[in-house]
């Protein structure tokens, strides 16, 4: 019988159009997500994927239901302690991977440990070992202009593990890279998995990285079908 890290109840969500409409994104979703376990959701363009994603993991707020992680509802937080509770618990990989152009690899996957007040020594070594795991130990003081897609993708990976979170959100991981690249992340992720023991959640429309999955969660219109 399989742990939940993540249960949810009831989630909706819409925005207003350019005119003036509610647009229902999604529509009363109920979804748990296993521990140590790599759930990849997928469905068509506008299905509502991302937008799930975004809120299970409280980068976004639903108009209405729950969420709990590992017994916290964390719209019950206030946006202060949403903050930290993310910065703790939770690890993001977008398909840009958003690293800051002016620092280099290191000093990116340092970044987010000095934000949760580590020791700079600690936080240099730990971003090096991370480094080192994804291959990158060659690299390390290289900034991201300098490096290929896929090491950038790396980095960002080393930096969404930097303070040890429990769960890895990942938008499209792979979306930007070629077949060579998009293979390497996804031996990661099942490293991550099976030796450090992280939950993912994926959102993808790779059918390599949809057969990695223990659990496929199918949207359409706004609304889980699988």
């Amino acid at each position: 019988m399989d742990e939940f890290i993540i249960t949810s109840e009831e989630i909706t969500k819409s925005f207003s159009t350019v005119t003036k409409n509610r647009l229902t994104v999604l529509k009363g979703i109920s979804l748990n997500v296993p521990k140590n376990k790599i759930t990849v959701i997928f469905g068509a363009s506008g299905a509502g994927k991302s937008t799930l994603l975004h809120i299970l993991s409280g980068l976004d707020k639903p108009d209405s239901g729950r969420v709990e992680i590992e017994g916290t509802e964390i719209f019950s937080l206030s946006d202060e302690k949403l903050a930290r509770f993310r910065n703790r618990n939770m690890g993001f990989v977008f398909q840009f991977h958003h690293l800051l152009p002016e620092f280099t690899a290191v000093e990116n996957v340092i970044i987010p440990q000095i934000v949760f007040r580590n020791n700079f020594r600690k936080a240099k070594e730990k971003s090096l070992s991370l480094l080192k795991e994804m291959g990158l130990e060659e690299r390390v003081n290289h900034k991201p202009a300098e490096l290929s897609g896929g090491e950038q993708q790396r980095v960002a990976l080393a930096r969404a593990l930097a303070n040890d979170p429990e769960i890895i959100f990942a938008d499209e991981p792979t979306g930007n890279l070629d077949t060579t690249n998009s293979n390497l992340i996804h031996s990661i992720f099942l490293k991550l998995r099976d030796d450090y023991r992280k939950t993912l959640v994926i959102v993808t429309h790779n059918q390599e990285l949809m057969k990695l999955a223990d659990y496929l969660v199918e949207m359409k219109d706004g609304k889980i079908i699988l």
